[in-house]
C-alpha cells in the first residue's frame, strides 16, 4: 500500500503547519517541513517543538531564503525531500504542497489513487511548444542569466538583463536536455525522486544551469523527470487541482466550495483562503475519513472557463464563484501613507523598503506605470481604481508579503474607506505638510485650476480656497473614524515623528527614528 512523505514548502501560519503536519500523517503518512529562512525564528521554533515528538515528521537540515521565481525554491525542495528520503525508509510516493493547500479527498483514496497505477505524476510540456507561460519572459528565461530577483531586486535584475541581451551574452541550454515547463506540484515515486538527486549530484553542469534560470521551480523537476523516466511511466498532470486567473493569479476556493473541490479528479486542492475557516474545517476532517465515497465530475476547469467567457462578451448572468470573496484578507495588513506632497510620501516609502524591508508601492491609483506584469488589470487607472481590492491582492501575491505600504492622495477618501471596510487590517498615516504660497501655486497649475498665464490677483483670490480644500480632505479622514489613524507633521522634530511611524509600520522605535530623521524628506 502506498505511503506518502509530504513535503511541505512554507513560511508563514505554524499554527496551521502544525495543524496540517498532524493531520496528514494520523493516516500513517509522513511530512517533511522546509520553513522559509526569511520567516520568524519564533514561529519556527514553536513548529519545532510542538512537532518533535511526532516520529512520522521531520525538518529540511537546511532553511533557504527563498524568493519567488529564485533557485531558492528548488533548493528549499531538494533539502526536504533529501530528509524524507532519508527520515522514512517505507514512503513510496512523494508529494509537493504548500502551507495553502489541503487535501480534498480521504487518505485511503489517495493510498488506493497511488496504488492503482506505477507512475508520476507531473506536468512536463515542451517549454517552446507549449502555451503553457501566457505572458512575461519565455524563452529568456533560459537563454539569460538571471541572478537577482525581479520582485526585490527589480531595478538590478532588469539592468543586467538589458546588459546580457545588448552584449548578446546568451547560453545554450545541456545538449542532451529537452527543456520541459509545468507546475511545482508534483507526485514522484521513491525510485524517480531518488534518480533525479543521483542525475544532479553527477551533473554538475545541468544544475549549475537551472541555478541562474527564472523560475526554475517550473522547469527543473518538469525537464529531469522525463529525461530519466520512461515516458509510459509518467502522467502529465498535476494531483494538485488549481486554477488562475485572465491576470495570471491562483484562483482562491472559500466556504461555498466543499462539494466544487470533493468533486474534482484531484487529492489536494490550493489556494484555500485563510478565511475560509468552514472550508478549512470540512476539508480537514475528509482525510481521516473512511465512510465517504466521492463522485468525480472534475467540472471545475470547464466551468471557470465558461464563466469567464461570458465575462468577457459582456454576457455575465451570474457571479463569478471563484470571485465571490471580494476581502483582501484578514491576516493582511495594509498600510496607508496619506499625503498631499507626493515626493514627501514617496520618499518616506523609499526609505521604508530598504531600511524597514516592506513591500511598497507608491500613488498607483494617480499616476501610471510603476507596477509589475500583472496579466491587464494594472494598465490603466481605470481599471486600477474598478478592481482595487482585486488589484491590492494580487500586490500581496506578487511580493508575497502580508504587509504592504500604498501612497494614497488625500483626495481619495472614497479608496480608504473602502479599504477600511475590509476584513484586512488597515492603518493611515496621514503626513502633515506647510504649504507656501508658491506650492501651491504649482499644485494649481499641476491640477488645471490655474495656467502659466492666470494673472496674479486671480491667483492671490484663489490661495485661500485650496488651502481651505486641503484641510477639508484632512478633516474628512478624521470624521472617517478609521480604526489606527496616526499623523506626521512637517514642523515635528524626527523623535516626535518617529512615535507615530513606528506605531504605523510596527517597527521599533530606533528604526523609525531613522527613517523619520531622513535629512531631504520634507524638502520642496
Amino acid at each position: 500500500m502506498a505511503k506518502i512523505a509530504f513535503i511541505l514548502l512554507t513560511h508563514k501560519d505554524p499554527e496551521g503547519i502544525i495543524a496540517q503536519a498532524e493531520r496528514l500523517t494520523s493516516a500513517g503518512d509522513f511530512v517533511a517541513i522546509h520553513f522559509d529562512a526569511r520567516a520568524s525564528r519564533d514561529d519556527y521554533a514553536l513548529i519545532r517543538a510542538a512537532l518533535q515528538t511526532n516520529p512520522a515528521v521531520t525538518f529540511a537540515r537546511r532553511r533557504h531564503k527563498c524568493g519567488w521565481g529564485e533557485w531558492s525554491l528548488v533548493a528549499a525542495t531538494l533539502s526536504a525531500a533529501e530528509a524524507a528520503l532519508e527520515a522514512f525508509p517505507q514512503a513510496t510516493h512523494f508529494y509537493m504542497l504548500s502551507g495553502d493547500c489541503m487535501q480534498i479527498k480521504s487518505a485511503d483514496y489517495a493510498h488506493r489513487f497511488l496504488d492503482a497505477e506505477e507512475a508520476d505524476y507531473i506536468e512536463c510540456f515542451d517549454f517552446y511548444a507549449s502555451d503553457w507561460i501566457k505572458t512575461g519572459f519565455k524563452e529568456e528565461r533560459l537563454a539569460y542569466r538571471h541572478w537577482f530577483n525581479e520582485r526585490t531586486q527589480k531595478t538590478l535584475f532588469y539592468t543586467s538583463f538589458e546588459w546580457q541581451k545588448r552584449l548578446g551574452l546568451t547560453r545554450k541550454v545541456p545538449e542532451d536536455l529537452q527543456m520541459m515547463i509545468g507546475s511545482q506540484w508534483w507526485c514522484l515515486r521513491r525510485t524517480t525522486l531518488e534518480a533525479v538527486l543521483e542525475f544532479i549530484a553527477r551533473r554538475r553542469d545541468v544544475r549549475r544551469f537551472f541555478r541562474t534560470t527564472w523560475i526554475p521551480d517550473e522547469t527543473f523537476f518538469q525537464t529531469i523527470v522525463p529525461h530519466l523516466i520512461p515516458e509510459t511511466e509518467i502522467r502529465r498532470r498535476t494531483l494538485t487541482f488549481l486554477m488562475f486567473t485572465d491576470y495570471g493569479m491562483p484562483v482562491t476556493f472559500y466556504n461555498d466550495h466543499y462539494d466544487l473541490l470533493v468533486s474534482q479528479d484531484y487529492l489536494f486542492a490550493r489556494k484555500i483562503s485563510p478565511d475560509a475557516q468552514e472550508l478549512k474545517d470540512r476539508l480537514g476532517a475528509l482525510w481521516d475519513r473512511r465512510d465517504v465515497s466521492f463522485t468525480v465530475s472534475n467540472e471545475g476547469r470547464v466551468l471557470f472557463s465558461f464563466l469567464t467567457g461570458r465575462g468577457r462578451e459582456g454576457r455575465r448572468f451570474a457571479p463569478r464563484f471563484w470571485e465571490r470573496e471580494a476581502s483582501l484578507g484578514r491576516d493582511r495588513t495594509l498600510l496607508l501613507v496619506v499625503c498631499k506632497k507626493w515626493h514627501v510620501a514617496k520618499r518616506l516609502v523609499e526609505q521604508v523598503r530598504r531600511q524597514a524591508g516592506l513591500a511598497a508601492v507608491e500613488y498607483i491609483f494617480n499616476e501610471s506605470g510603476g507596477l509589475p506584469d500583472l496579466g491587464g488589470i494594472e494598465r490603466t487607472l481605470d481599471k486600477r481604481n474598478r478592481h482595487r481590492r482585486a488589484l491590492l491582492r494580487m500586490l500581496f501575491e506578487h511580493h508575497q508579503t502580508d504587509r504592504l505600504v500604498v501612497c494614497l492622495d488625500p483626495a481619495a477618501i472614497d479608496l480608504m474607506r473602502d479599504f477600511a471596510a475590509d476584513k484586512c487590517t488597515v492603518r493611515v498615516l496621514e503626513i502633515e505638510c506647510t504649504f507656501t504660497d508658491a506650492y501651491l501655486i504649482g499644485h494649481a497649475r499641476r491640477v488645471g485650476l490655474a495656467g502659466e498665464t492666470t494673472p496674479p490677483e486671480v491667483l492671490e483670490r484663489l490661495l485661500p480656497t485650496i488651502r481651505s480644500d486641503l484641510r477639508h480632505e484632512s478633516e474628512q479622514m478624521q470624521d472617517a473614524d478609521f480604526p489606527v489613524l496616526l499623523r506626521m507633521r512637517q514642523d515635528d522634530s524626527p523623535e516626535a515623528n518617529a512615535v507615530p511611524l513606528a506605531a504605523f509600520l510596527g517597527i521599533a522605535p530606533a528604526l523609525a527614528h531613522q527613517i523619520a530623521a531622513t535629512d531631504y524628506l520634507f524638502v520642496d
